[in-house]
C-alpha cells in the first residue's frame, strides 16, 4: 500500500482525490466569480483563474473560499446568513450560487471515481485498513453515493459536519482530526490523501502519520513544500511493487 507499518487508518479527501468532481466544482467556482465581476467591475473585469482556485478556494470551505478568495481582490462583502438566497451580494449568497451551479452540473454530467482511486480503495479494504472521508463540500453524502463509493467509507467528515461542530475549515487540521477520531485512531495512525494545498497543510498541522499528495494540478513541488511525505498522480502507483 505504500505506508509506513504504523498506519492502520487512511483518510482520504474526496473532490479531486477519489473522484473527478474538483474539475466541476472549479467550473462551478469560474462562472460564480466571473458573473460577480462582470456585474461589479463591468465588461472589463478581471477574470478568475485556475491559479485563483488552486491559491484561494481548492479544499476549503464554500464560505472560506468565498471569502479568501474576494479578499485577495480586496472585496469584502458581509458574511449574511447560511440560506440567503444565490447571488445575494453576502458570503453566504455567492457560495450558495456556486453550490446551485454545482449541483446543476452534477446533475447534468454525473460524477465518476477514478480508476485507480477505486482500485486503491479495495485493496485497502481487502487488508484491512479503516477508511474515511473527510471533505469540506457540503455534498459528499450525494458524490460519494452517486459515484457508486459509500460501500468503502467507515466515517464522513463533510462540510455539514463541519458547520455543524464548529470546526475550522482546511488548512486547519480540524476535520482530518475529527475524521481519526471517528475511525478510533490517533494522527499518528492515520494516512491523509490530499490534491489541494491547503489539504496537505492540514494533514502535516496535524501531526498525521503519513500525508500523500495527489498531483491532478501539474503542482508536486507546491504540495511537498506545503507538506506532502509523497506525491503520486493516482493512487494506483501506490499499489505497484
Amino acid at each position: 500500500m505504500g505506508l509506513p507499518d504504523a498506519i492502520k487508518a487512511l483518510l482520504f479527501d474526496l473532490d479531486g482525490v477519489l473522484t473527478g468532481t474538483a474539475e466541476l466544482h472549479r467550473q462551478a467556482w469560474k462562472r460564480t466569480f466571473d458573473d460577480f465581476l462582470t456585474h461589479r467591475d463591468g465588461p472589463g473585469f478581471r477574470p478568475f483563474t485556475d491559479r485563483d482556485y488552486l491559491d484561494h478556494v481548492d479544499g476549503r470551505p464554500r464560505a472560506d473560499g468565498v471569502r479568501t478568495f474576494l479578499e485577495s481582490r480586496g472585496i469584502h462583502l458581509p458574511e449574511g446568513n447560511p440560506d440567503d438566497p444565490p447571488g445575494e451580494g453576502t458570503i453566504n449568497g455567492v457560495g450558495n450560487r456556486k453550490n446551485e451551479l454545482l449541483l446543476s452540473i452534477i446533475q447534468n454530467e454525473g460524477v465518476r471515481p477514478y480508476p485507480g482511486s477505486r482500485r486503491y480503495l479495495e485493496a485497502a479494504r481487502d487488508a484491512g485498513f479503516k477508511i474515511g472521508v473527510v471533505t469540506s463540500s457540503a455534498n459528499g453524502a450525494a458524490v460519494l453515493e452517486a459515484a457508486d463509493l459509500t460501500q468503502f467509507v467507515e466515517a464522513r467528515v463533510d462540510g455539514l459536519t463541519i458547520t455543524s461542530q464548529g470546526l475550522r475549515g482546511k488548512p486547519a487540521p480540524d476535520s482530518f482530526l475529527a475524521g481519526a477520531k471517528a475511525l478510533g485512531v490517533s494522527p499518528a495512525e492515520a494516512a491523509v490523501f490530499e490534491d489541494a494545498l491547503s489539504g496537505v497543510q492540514a494533514g502535516r498541522a496535524g501531526n498525521f502519520g503519513f500525508v500523500v499528495g495527489v498531483d491532478r494540478a501539474n503542482q508536486a513541488d507546491a504540495l511537498r513544500e506545503h507538506g506532502a511525505d509523497a506525491v503520486v498522480e493516482d493512487l494506483a502507483e501506490l499499489l505497484e511493487p
